[in-house]
């Protein structure tokens, strides 16, 4: 049986094209998400055609991928971090 510690979410470390990885929140990643994906509703993946709204579709694709195609030469990716406490 899996250790529920393995679907803990800390944070997500973030790449995006041209800037340094950041370190986001669920909450932020989710947020950053809606954002990019309300600007490209008219060329969207097909997986995420299938949900009416942004909110829906920015978490299927925080819970089931960890980028998300952009312009050529682009990229955004994320991945789950958990953040050690001293």
């Amino acid at each position: 049986m899996p250790d529920s510690i393995m679907y803990q979410e800390d944070a997500y470390v973030v790449l995006e094209t041209n800037q340094p990885e950041q370190f986001l929140t669920p909450e932020e990643l989710l947020e950053k998400l809606k954002a990019i994906l309300a600007t490209r509703q008219d060329n969207l993946p097909r997986d995420l055609q299938q949900f009416s709204s942004v909110e829906e579709q920015a978490k299927y694709l925080m819970e089931t991928s960890c980028d998300l195609d952009m312009e050529p030469g682009e990229y955004l990716q994320w991945y789950i971090v958990r953040l050690e406490k001293p």
